[in-house]
């Protein structure tokens, strides 16, 4: 389920599988050329889980995080189908953020100190009451443009006083250090995880302008090496700290998470901490991530599913470097233009290494349209970051879209 390139790279890993039939609910223009898709409204539980019935598909995989909160996940799974995806209980983990902080407080996961005010007079108090830089944030779904880091007094109020008619707003405490992305699947018992992938969620480059969805991605991190050794033991750190301790927490509360749980984190002076979690595989993570999972991902979410994660080989990955730069519409994130062609697609996929990932596409009488923000991903992998960071940029460079906008510097401080 889902319409994005998150979506497109799960199916594009299945497909590379061999043995799966696989259709989309929803989709977009690369999608259809790669499946079949069945349009449905993706909010209405009981409709997904009748074409899953209609159809007998072996799994359900929901994608997007609005469906997950909106339940649909339980819809499916009370009709006997196989679901990768959390409740709509355990969805609280990300489609409430001060609900997350309440786990992770309850799980003694390390995160950053936080206030939550519901009206202008708290917010002020906290805001002045902590001193910036401010990390203001939604407590609901904001399609990831709902956190706001700022240095401007003005600006950190003015970002809450637009999301505080919908709820509370949390004031949390800055946190500095490298960013990274550890994902995790878990039964609702056991718990395992894939490989740390870092994004740029910035617009421009040298991390300005406006938080995106995300602008492009690269995995493996080096620098995480450096700092912990091995890989192995920065995941089995996150693994033991933070996934376990809130996997553990949900079940006591009767709300067992099932799926993909995305966990945020920043490497602090003092260590490692939370920043987010989200209910779902992270986009553009997921792009760099499984271009190098070489364990069977049907396998693996099927386990997830049914409860048999204990009994799952351990998850193994290619060595080759992998880098996602994401091509966006004019205007984006506040307004984008849609409905403007793109060309030189066969062009960029004919580039050595490269593969071209949708996120908002249709065609059109043989002509490829822009549906939405960020349009396509331009994937590469390679032995290097380095290597896969050309081709990805050779490849961009070999497509046009009018307005069309991307970052220069993903992967760029890694591939030194």
């Amino acid at each position: 389920m889902g319409t994005g390139a998150r979506e497109h790279a799960i199916i594009t890993a299945l497909l590379r599988e061999g043995s799966h039939e696989v259709i989309c609910a929803g989709g977009n223009g690369g999608i259809a050329a790669d499946v079949e898709t069945v349009q449905i409204d993706q909010l209405n539980a009981n409709l997904v889980a009748e074409l899953a019935a209609d159809r007998a598909v072996d799994l359900v995989v929901i994608g997007p995080e609005a469906p997950l909160v909106a339940g649909v996940a339980d819809a499916v799974r009370d009709a006997g189908i196989a679901v990768f995806g959390p409740s709509k209980l355990a969805a609280r983990i990300e489609g409430s953020k001060s609900f997350a902080k309440q786990i992770m407080t309850d799980a003694q996961v390390p995160t950053g100190a936080v206030t939550q005010v519901a009206d202008y007079d708290q917010l002020v108090a906290a805001v002045d009451g902590q001193g910036g830089p401010w990390v203001i944030k939604a407590d609901g779904l904001a399609a990831g443009k709902g956190v706001l880091v700022t240095e401007d007094r003005d600006a950190a109020i003015e970002h809450a006083e637009k999301y505080l008619g919908e709820g509370p707003v949390l004031v949390e405490e800055f946190l500095a250090g490298p960013e990274v992305s550890l994902f995790f699947l878990s039964d609702g018992e056991t718990v395992v995880p894939l490989t740390p992938a870092q994004d740029y969620k910035r617009l421009a480059d040298g991390d300005a302008g406006p938080n995106t969805g995300g602008m492009g991605a690269y995995s493996p991190c080096d620098w995480i090496i450096e700092r912990f050794g091995s890989e192995a033991a920065f995941t089995d750190e996150v693994r033991a700290n933070v996934a376990e301790p809130t996997i553990r927490r949900l079940a006591e509360i009767g709300a067992p998470f099932v799926g993909l749980l995305y966990a945020g984190l920043i490497v602090t002076d003092a260590g490692i901490r939370v920043i987010e979690f989200n209910a779902r595989f992270g986009d553009p993570e997921t792009q760099v991530i499984l271009p190098r999972l070489t364990s069977s991902l049907a396998d693996a979410l099927m386990a997830s599913a049914t409860g048999a994660l204990a009994e799952l080989p351990p998850l193994e990955f290619s060595d080759e470097a992998a880098v996602t730069v994401v091509i966006a519409s004019e205007g984006y994130p506040e307004a984008p233009q849609t409905g403007r062609e793109l060309t030189g697609l066969d062009d960029a996929a004919a580039v050595e290494n490269v593969s071209l990932i949708h996120a908002a596409t249709r065609v059109d009488n043989g002509r490829w349209i822009a549906t939405g923000g960020r349009v396509l991903n331009v994937v590469a992998t390679g032995p290097s970051i380095a290597e896969a960071r050309d081709s990805a940029y050779e490849g961009i460079a070999k497509i046009t879209l009018e307005g069309g906008q991307h970052r220069t510097d993903i992967a760029a401080g890694a591939a030194l």
